[in-house]
């Protein structure tokens, strides 16, 4: 096999190769993660106004306990809103136990640590609620509670509960799966160049490859 038969072949599989995952990794940056700014306090001291996140696309049933999640709730908000799940389908939400800083919020009849409340203040409302999450929806609260318009204002509404198909997206600190992707797209721009430079190479070769002229008695008068 010529020289310039291999710098093609190479050149055929590794461009495309390089090509395809440039594209698979961009198109699964691009519907996996999204970006976010905070648009309040409500989610302080954990996250401020102003400050920019990222949230991983998910399916609402994929959250827990504890996330932090963007949903849309048009009825209620005007644009998509950052809080915290408390409660999901068939938790049992109780306020409070206890006063202050020491008062706590009883999940499914246990008390919630939350190191995350403002002040640490679980609730701060002075207002009992008793919540039973239905199936397929969630109970959200912000971060500080005394600055959160959350599913305690909404008790009219399934218990101020959301569904659970509103949810966007979880916050993530973890950037992992977008330096995976990230290294991803740069190898395959790597082997994409790498591809093209060898299938110029190729292209040069043949060009100088001379042909030999006939031998004097080969030629004809």
């Amino acid at each position: 096999m010529s020289k310039a038969r291999k710098l093609g072949i190479w050149a055929g599989v590794l461009g495309p190769l390089g090509v395809v995952l440039v594209i698979v990794a961009l198109v699964s940056g691009w519907t996996g993660y999204h970006g976010t700014t905070v648009a309040s306090d409500s989610m302080s001291p954990t996250y401020t106004q102003g400050q920019q996140l990222v949230f991983e696309r998910m399916d609402g049933t994929e959250v827990r306990r504890g996330d932090v999640v963007l949903y849309t709730a048009p009825g209620r908000y005007q644009a998509a809103v950052l809080q915290r799940v408390i409660g999901v389908g068939g938790d049992h939400i109780v306020c409070c136990k206890g006063e202050g800083k020491d008062e706590r919020l009883l999940v499914n009849g246990r008390p919630l640590t939350e190191p995350y409340v403002s002040d640490g203040i679980a609730d701060g409302m002075q207002r009992p609620y008793d919540v039973k999450v239905p199936k397929g929806r969630l109970f959200m609260l912000g971060d500080h509670r005394l600055d959160s318009r959350d599913s305690r204002f909404f008790a009219d509404d399934h218990g101020g509960t959301v569904p659970v198909s509103a949810v966007q997206g979880r916050v993530t600190d973890d950037y992992t799966g977008l330096k995976l992707l990230g290294m991803a797209a740069l190898v395959g721009l790597m082997l994409a160049l790498t591809g093209l430079g060898l299938g110029i190479a190729a292209v040069a070769v043949r060009k100088r490859v001379v042909v030999p002229p006939p031998p004097p008695w080969a030629v004809q008068v």
